[in-house]
């Protein structure tokens, strides 16, 4: 990783490269804190588009316009950047991620497949545990944790399995999360100790894997099996220095351009957790939390969630969450129409299943719906989808009221499906990563008609619909730039253009991952644009996003993260 330093207060720390001052020949009454000046200032709003200056007093943008027009606000103890070359964008938001997640990963084993981790092979994978197991000296009986491997990626083609990880020992339980998190691997000691038997019954919305001809586990779990098991023992990861690791974790989204993280599977422990810390040290970017209530009780109390509109040290809980449907790539998304390869041993009729009871999806998606709660229902595919609307449908009747309700990922979403969400106010926000990390398999698992229609941009455009893009992280790294460059150019790793009519512009790009997620999060009117008077979030980049081609785009560097007006990441 690059060399940086990074703010984790609110205190204000010159970093060095990125400090700059100009003194004004006559000090103004009420001077900026800071003053960018460029011909490449990309406003996100058609009212200040053009500008050549930005001001910011404190935490909020105060002015933009020509430079002539800001050049009086400037003081003797104002910060003044000559943009030059450099573009301002506003703050990326994160429409959709995971930070608990993040944050528990970063020391796990990366058992990741290029260009996100080194495992090519099982037996990569293999020797990176063998190796973790070496330099920590673990002792045995220990849990060795590691996540991101791909079987669409390894050369065998396959889920690595209890006898592959029996391999890097059988003195110490490992568990190893797939990419798509909605499945695990692990080995025998691990199974074991798990009580993971022959006898083993599915549990409700997940399965068990098992040997071909047998009862015996394999090692592989989908679904609720795997997360009851390694989301479990995740929770214990960083559990010494919490903090520590929380604002790690931060500091690695700023660094990417992010001034608004979403943990959109959040644990009652971590909005706990994370509440505290914001209370007692706030943090530098805002926090954006959604507690998961596919196993609430029917009656638990509205109030109980702790909703707020309003952030305090940089968090608040900004809806609920419910997962319908597991993931394409890990071929557990919940389908209309059979998948055109399935899972080994599946049947031609293979369709994948729901992970929730969908009457309790509809039962409290209303309930949440009516107390004004915002909710984002993960639902990749299209079965998936059809339960999300319905229940949003239901909820909502004739009274159309401002709800937002976002379609998580929506990956395999129709076209009649999208006129619904158009009717019905739903926002969907794309994992836009997927056509580059997995349109190859895609094709396989679906065809190339379904495939080519992953993350439909073209088409919610056409439509006139409210849509966002992200990188679901862990899932895929918080890489805002290389998000942009897949969603206008639409290359699978083999390089094949994956449904070229679905491409959308660098502006319209941009949009989604600022204005737009700023609307999908009720926060325009604060956030998303440099607007006067919106929260001083901005992102300076090495170069004009509309200066160079489409092909440049995943090349452009993050030179400088400014969050609530002070920088929170700098390269050197």
């Amino acid at each position: 990783m690059k060399r940086a330093l990074v703010v984790y207060s609110l205190a204000f720390i010159a970093v060095l490269g990125c400090s700059e001052t100009t003194t004004p020949a006559a000090p103004p009454p009420d001077p900026a804190d800071l003053v960018l000046r460029g011909e490449h200032i990309l406003t996100v709003d058609p009212a200040t588009a053009g500008a050549t200056a930005v001001a910011v007093r404190g935490q909020e943008i105060v002015a933009v316009g020509s430079a002539a027009e800001i050049d009086v606000l400037i003081g003797e103890e104002t910060r003044v950047v000559e943009l030059g070359s450099r573009a301002l964008v506003p703050g990326f938001i994160d429409a959709h991620g995971h930070l608990a997640m993040v944050m528990r990963m970063l020391d796990l084993v990366n058992a990741s497949s290029p260009p996100v981790g080194p495992a090519e092979t099982v037996d990569d994978i293999v020797e990176l545990l063998k190796a973790r197991i070496a330099e920590q000296e673990i002792p045995a009986g220990e849990w060795v944790l590691g996540y991101g491997y791909d079987d669409s990626l390894l050369a065998e083609g396959r889920h690595p399995t209890r006898d592959d990880l029996d391999r890097a020992s059988t003195e110490h339980p490992i568990a190893l999360l797939h990419v798509s998190a909605h499945l695990a691997t692990t080995n025998s000691m691990a199974l074991e100790m798990n009580g993971i038997d022959a006898a083993a019954e599915n549990p409700p919305g997940g399965l068990i894997r098992r040997r071909a001809g047998s009862n015996q586990p394999n090692g592989v779990l989908e679904e609720t099996a795997a997360s009851a098991l390694f989301f479990t023992l995740m929770a214990q990861e960083n559990a010494d220095d919490y903090e520590h690791a929380l604002r790690r974790a931060i500091a690695y989204h700023a660094e990417n351009g992010i001034t608004t993280i979403q943990d959109g599977a959040a644990a009652p422990q971590d909005i706990a957790a994370m509440s505290a810390l914001a209370a007692a040290r706030p943090f530098s970017v805002d926090i954006a939390s959604f507690p998961v209530l596919n196993a609430a009780a029917a009656d638990t109390p509205i109030e109980s969630l702790g909703f707020s509109a309003d952030y305090v040290g940089g968090f608040r809980v900004a809806g609920a969450k419910f997962v319908l449907d597991g993931s394409p790539q890990g071929r557990t998304a919940w389908m209309s129409e059979p998948y055109t390869e399935g899972p080994p041993g599946q049947a031609p009729d293979y369709v994948a299943y729901p992970i929730v009871d969908p009457d309790h999806y509809r039962t409290q998606a209303a309930r949440l719906i009516r107390a004004g709660i915002p909710i984002i229902v993960h639902a990749n595919g299209d079965a998936a989808i059809d339960l999300m609307i319905e229940g949003v449908a239901a909820a909502i009747g004739d009274e159309r009221p401002d709800h937002r309700s976002v379609a998580i990922h929506a990956q395999l979403i129709r076209e009649d499906q999208l006129d619904r969400v158009a009717e019905l106010g739903i926002v969907p926000s794309y994992l836009g990563a997927h056509p580059y990390f997995w349109g190859d398999w895609h094709r396989i698992s679906f065809g190339d008609a379904r495939a080519s229609r992953i993350s439909p941009m073209r088409s919610t455009i056409d439509r006139g619909i409210p849509f966002t893009i992200h990188n679901d992280a862990p899932i895929v790294p918080a890489d805002m730039m290389r998000l942009l460059w897949i969603m206008v150019n639409r290359e699978t790793r083999s390089g094949f253009v994956l449904g070229p009519e679905q491409r959308g512009t660098v502006e319209e790009a941009l949009h989604a991952v600022t204005l737009g997620a700023a609307y999908q999060y009720f926060e325009e009117d604060r956030k998303g644009s440099i607007t006067p008077g919106k929260q001083a979030d901005l992102v300076i980049l090495d170069r004009d996003l509309r200066a160079i081609p489409t092909s440049d785009l995943r090349e452009v560097k993050i030179l400088e993260t400014i969050a609530r007006g002070r920088t929170v990441y700098c390269a050197e």
